[in-house]
């Protein structure tokens, strides 16, 4: 029986049918590119689990888990050790300004639960609003909050969830084109509360920038608005940088591009570089000094781990070290016009957008702004696989989000697979 076999007859596969899972047998890796069983050298561009951010193999992050590994500490989750005191203070340098205090946990969907659970206690008030498409974690919580399909089987989630539009300027949900664009997606946060009643409204939950739902890169200035809007009723704002953060759009995070503070920050994914599960919240002093005395009903058997620390510590001054958040701003502008020449050269792709090292073409009907379905589809992710192409594909989309390690040439290599795999897939 092979390791495959072996393997599939004891552990599940995600979010997959287990018979039609298709398994990577990862033997080796460096950089952005990896190897497989089969002797396969694939090109990683969606970072693992979009959480790669330093690639594979990386040497400062590899040392630093295994002298961790090596002292052998356990501890419980109130416990005091030096990497949590530095995690802790890490995360408050690197965040936006004003933000005071961090609770480290293990994933993204768990950060969001607690920043939800903290707004709750926070505020008395019981209500979140979100997007009408987007993803805020696995979890029946989580997928109640996230405007995706997957929560369907599991409808009723939680209650109190209120929708509000997204800035999905391609097929913009409020009929405008960029011209005319006011910033309807953002001041639709205000119809939502108005409608609901903001005294009702505990917070609003919003990603940094949309991600594994398609990439919405909101307009200059909407999170500026956003923000207004949440001090005009008292409502906090609790961004989702889980899968935007730690550099992938060019910045620390997405809302700085627009300069915003938060009440509450959701980070995980990038926090660790993927080198081991990793999630936090990071929280402004307002928050912060409102559970000095009011209990915070948070915390779980592993929270701050002191693995997790040490990969957040070793993660976040190797950004800084290795200034990867600049040379993410840097390859976005080498970027764009190559992917928007990609597209050009092939009117199955509707749309490129995307800033920094995430970016996501949207696959059409040749001519249309239809969305490319079925057997195209198909064809597409097939062409991908056998050029040895690591992407995440969902619906009419494919993404392109590689560690920001990965180097100019590879880039350009990676793009010319692309294109010859839409090609190879348009033509058969």
């Amino acid at each position: 029986m092979s390791l495959r076999d072996e393997q599939a007859a004891r552990v599940f596969y995600t979010w997959s049918a287990q018979r039609t899972a298709v398994p990577l047998e990862i033997v080796e890796g460096q950089g952005a590119r990896f190897s497989t069983a089969d002797g396969a050298r694939w090109f990683d561009l969606g970072s693992m689990t979009w959480n790669a951010i330093l690639g594979h193999g990386h040497p400062r992050l590899r040392k630093a888990l295994a002298d961790a590994a090596a002292r052998g500490t356990l501890a419980y989750p109130n416990s005091v050790f030096p990497a949590k005191a530095r995690a802790g203070e890490l995360l408050v340098e690197v965040a936006p300004p004003g933000m005071a205090k961090t609770f480290i946990c293990l994933s993204g969907a768990e950060a969001n639960e607690n920043a939800v659970k903290m707004a709750r206690l926070f505020t008395g008030r019981h209500k979140i609003v979100a997007r009408t498409r987007s993803y805020h974690g696995a979890t029946l919580a989580m997928l109640s909050l996230s405007g995706d399909p997957r929560r369907e089987p599991f409808e009723p989630g939680l209650p109190g969830v209120v929708r509000m539009g997204d800035p999905y300027c391609f097929r913009c949900p409020f009929g405008k084109e960029p011209r005319t664009c006011h910033h309807e997606c953002a001041e639709d946060l205000e119809a939502a509360l108005m409608d609901e009643g903001p005294e009702t409204v505990a917070a609003v939950i919003l990603e940094g920038i949309v991600g594994a739902n398609g990439v919405f890169t909101p307009p200059p200035g909407y999170w500026k608005k956003i923000r207004a809007i949440c001090d005009r009723h008292g409502v906090l704002l609790i961004a989702d940088e889980v899968l935007s953060g730690f550099g992938r759009t060019g910045r620390w995070f997405a809302v700085d591009h627009d300069g915003v503070t938060p009440d509450l920050m959701t980070v995980a994914k990038g926090v660790t570089a993927g080198y081991a599960p990793g999630g936090a919240v990071v929280v402004t002093e307002r928050i912060a000094r409102h559970f000095d005395d009011d209990v915070l009903w948070c915390g779980l058997t592993a929270y701050a781990h002191p693995l997790v620390c040490e990969a957040i510590v070793a993660t976040i001054e190797t950004l800084r070290d290795e200034q990867l958040v600049a040379r993410a701003a840097a390859l976005s502008t080498w970027l764009r016009p190559r992917l928007e020449a990609l597209a050009a050269a092939r009117p199955i792709v509707g749309e490129v957008r995307g800033l920094g090292l995430l970016w996501a073409l949207e696959l059409c009907q040749p001519g249309t702004r239809q969305p490319l379905g079925g057997a195209a589809l198909g064809r597409v992710a097939a062409a991908l696989r056998r050029r040895h192409l690591h992407m995440h594909k969902r619906d009419n989309l494919i993404y392109i989000a590689p560690p920001l390690v990965i180097t100019e040439a590879e880039l350009h290599a990676a793009l010319d697979e692309i294109g010859g795999a839409l090609d190879e897939a348009a033509a058969s």
